[in-house]
């Protein structure tokens, strides 16, 4: 009796081995993941990203409007908005570096969403302190030219020089611990009638370095 108990433990045992084993060999087909659950743990790291955060929107200004006429233009005691390639704009940040002055919507540390550059001629943001500058459209060039900037839907940065034909009215404040205050009205001549009126309060930048002459190489004797 005790015998045959032994070979029936050893029988039993041989079993259990030989099924271990095809389940070992066979591991991959049985807990194979399907193709949905594989697809889901490819895109795990995928999903993880965090999305872009939505762009701003703002409505176009009903108490200023578009227009040429300097004698007409309302400059408002608020932050400056207005349009900009038919958009709603809303002054997030102002600065000015040597003498150009950009008002920014959106796009932190890139492009902006929407934006506006005037160049004046100054090397030093400090220059335009007090000044106040009014330029009709009917005036000839040389004029500080003016761009701006957009982004189409996929996001592709978008820009507009414009040199003249344009109305602009700006009052500097006094510039102090480096920010300057400053009211503004600026009608641009494009299909889009594109306008910005209102205050800012820009920072001051120093202008990049100029980058060092390379000297000229003497011409080889011909």
């Amino acid at each position: 009796m005790g015998r045959t108990s032994m070979l029936a433990g050893a029988a039993l045992l041989v079993v259990i081995c030989a099924a271990g084993g095809a389940v070992w060999a066979f591991r991959e087909r049985i807990f194979k993941p399907s193709g949905q659950q594989a697809a889901l743990g490819n895109n795990a790291g995928a999903n993880n990203k965090t999305p872009a955060a939505p762009r701003k929107i703002y409505p176009i200004p009903t108490n200023v409007s578009w227009t040429l006429d300097l004698t007409n233009a309302v400059i408002p005691d608020q932050a400056a908005v207005g349009s900009i390639h038919g958009s709603g704009f809303f002054c997030e940040r102002a600065t000015l570096q040597g003498g150009n002055l950009s008002l920014r919507q959106g796009g932190k540390g890139g492009s902006p969403d929407l934006g506006l550059t005037i160049n004046f001629f100054a090397h030093e943001g400090e220059e335009l302190s007090g000044k106040t500058i009014e330029i009709p459209p009917d005036r000839a060039p040389p004029l500080p030219p003016i761009e701006v900037r957009w982004k189409e839907g996929d996001q592709k940065s978008i820009r507009r020089k414009i040199n003249e034909g344009y109305a602009l009215r700006i009052v500097f404040g006094e510039a102090a611990f480096k920010r300057i205050p400053g009211k503004i009205y600026v009608g641009l001549p494009d299909g889009e009638k594109s306008f910005v009126a209102g205050t800012f309060e820009a920072e001051i930048h120093k202008p990049p370095a100029p980058k060092p002459r390379q000297p000229k190489q003497p011409k080889p004797p011909g």
